[in-house]
């Protein structure tokens, strides 16, 4: 089946839907028609980058490039979380990409291995755009959970102070804080996992259908795909929050509130 090209002409139409988020922003006042139209501008700017790029990284298909693209993609996801948690990223950014590098990586070769088994575990035209996805998918749930866990500890440091001084470990008074971000960062996950199919049909579905394929081994990528994504998510939010217990306490066990943008 033939997959049809978006012309200049349907791009102009795509922007012109622009005009509805942004006539809602000025009549009610919501203050979005700036950060709407830079946001716009810098994924068209950013996905022009990416497409010439890819179309370079896919053509040389170079096994050293294609890990190094996908890092720098961890890199930017961890600054990201960070970023959108209120963090400061000096003393919190190496770790957290490098344990988002580790878990990431492990989940690549694991599904291009065992679940798709290509002889070229890095090919580009499977490694980076599944790095991506898996990448993408859990960039909102690491900040919803590093972001909770926060303010968490902030609402609740009398309790938390309280566990302390009756001889817990910081590590067991962390516990409950740990348990609730993670349920909250997942959720969403879960939800989309529960949905899919009948609520929505995703992103990787939809492109493979468009492109010509089968309905049915579309199934079977957004299957293994969806799997791999929340396996990826849910270890992803489980190191982020262990990277601020250990970076972010003190010897006493204290919350360096120093961490935080706003102070």
């Amino acid at each position: 089946m033939e997959s049809y090209d978006v012309s200049v002409e349907g791009m102009l139409f795509s922007f012109l839907l622009l005009l509805i988020p942004v006539l809602i922003s000025y009549y009610l006042g919501l203050n979005l028609i700036s950060p709407t139209i830079e946001s716009a501008f810098r994924m068209v700017i950013q996905l022009l980058f990416v497409g010439v790029f890819l179309t370079f990284v896919f053509d040389l298909n170079n096994a050293l490039l294609n890990i190094a693209w996908v890092l720098l993609m961890i890199f930017v996801a961890s600054h990201t979380v960070l970023k959108n948690a209120e963090l400061k990223t000096g003393k919190l950014l190496p770790m957290l990409t490098l344990f988002m590098a580790v878990t990431n990586y492990a989940m690549l070769l694991y599904f291009n291995r065992f679940i798709i088994n290509l002889n070229d575990l890095f090919d580009a035209r499977y490694f980076i755009p599944i790095g991506g996805m898996v990448l993408g998918n859990s960039l909102r749930a690491n900040i919803i959970g590093i972001e909770n866990f926060c303010s968490e500890i902030q609402r609740n440091e009398n309790r938390y102070l309280f566990r302390l001084s009756m001889g817990a470990e910081k590590t067991e008074a962390l516990i409950p804080y740990l348990r609730k971000s993670m349920g909250v960062a997942l959720k969403p996950t879960i939800a989309n996992m529960a949905t899919i199919g009948i609520v929505f049909i995703p992103g990787m579905m939809t492109g493979q259908i468009l492109a010509g394929a089968s309905p049915l081994v579309a199934i079977e990528y957004q299957i293994t795909i969806m799997i791999a994504i929340y396996v990826a998510t849910t270890v992803n939010v489980l190191l982020g929050v262990l990277v601020l217990v250990h970076r972010g306490f003190d010897e006493y066990g204290m919350f360096k509130k120093d961490l935080l943008r706003n102070v």
